[in-house]
């Protein structure tokens, strides 16, 4: 591949990084077809603020052999899926989460707290109705993922207890 068609691979996945923020959208996924075995496939994820790109180029052609090349820095520069740790507790419902009660209240779970199972370590709102979110474990909270206020997916991590 040439370096003017790695530049347009480049900008069109910043396009659709820019697409993603614009349209306040969370998930993204392309398939950019080269020909017959060739093809690029960009996922943009957008969680707490931060965008996230994956791209990988599989089986490429040998005239496209540095797709590959140009892709596996963005693979490799990818942190951990939050959703595949084991202490991952992901949203049962789409909604919006609250780490209190109510505004200015103390939060039910703050990084490094131990929780108990079934203790509430948030709320998440759906439809108008307040579903508190138990500790599927006994543990303490490493990290939180979401921010208080913000829109949740179904399947989205939470936080991570271990």
């Amino acid at each position: 591949m040439s370096k003017q068609n790695t530049d347009t691979d480049v900008a069109f996945i910043s396009a659709l990084a820019e697409l993603l923020n614009k349209n306040d959208l969370t998930e993204l996924s392309v398939k950019r077809e080269y020909g017959v075995g060739d093809s690029l496939d960009v996922r943009v994820v957008k969680q707490s603020n931060v965008v996230t790109v994956a791209a990988a180029a599989p089986a490429p052609v040998a005239h496209h052999a540095s797709a590959a090349v140009a892709a596996a820095p963005a693979v490799a520069a990818i942190s951990e899926d939050p959703a595949q740790h084991p202490g991952a507790v992901t949203s049962p419902m789409v909604g919006t989460v609250y780490l209190a009660a109510e505004p200015g209240a103390t939060p039910f779970a703050t990084i490094g707290a131990q929780v108990v199972e079934g203790q509430t370590v948030l709320i998440i709102e759906a439809m108008k109705t307040m579903n508190h979110i138990p500790a599927p474990r006994a543990g303490t909270v490493k990290r939180i993922l979401v921010e208080d206020g913000h829109p949740v997916e179904y399947g989205a991590p939470l936080m991570i207890i271990e």
